[in-house]
């Protein structure tokens, strides 16, 4: 799990990013991410109900790119705001594996994680 001050929960936050946020896409996955004036970075993670009706299926979902996050989270360049949101149809049969691979991947592009 993400400590808390790696979260974004406030929906003015969350609202923030997702209108104003530079958007990429990597295979099931798109990351929104705009610049804060915090030392640290601050997730969130979106699983909406078109991609699974069941509530245990879209929680799986988010558990597996909370942990793809939480595992590169001392590589992280300081001062970003991150959604992650989860595509309906491919993403429920991905394993962690594969989540983790486009977690890195959506990172590296939007110059997040560094080296």
């Amino acid at each position: 799990m993400l400590a808390a001050k790696h979260r974004l929960r406030k929906k003015k936050d969350i609202g923030q990013v997702l209108e104003e946020g530079k958007s990429s896409k990597e295979g099931p996955l798109v990351l929104k991410t705009i610049k804060n004036d915090l030392d640290f970075c601050r997730f969130a993670f979106i699983v909406s109900r078109k991609v699974s009706k069941k509530a245990s299926t879209r929680n799986k979902i988010r558990r597996k790119m909370r942990e793809a996050v939480r595992v590169r989270m001392k590589n992280y360049k300081p001062g970003f705001d991150s959604i992650f949101i989860a595509l309906p149809g491919k993403i429920r049969k991905e394993n962690l594996h594969e989540i983790e691979g486009c977690v890195e991947q959506l990172l590296r592009k939007n110059k997040i994680l560094g080296q």
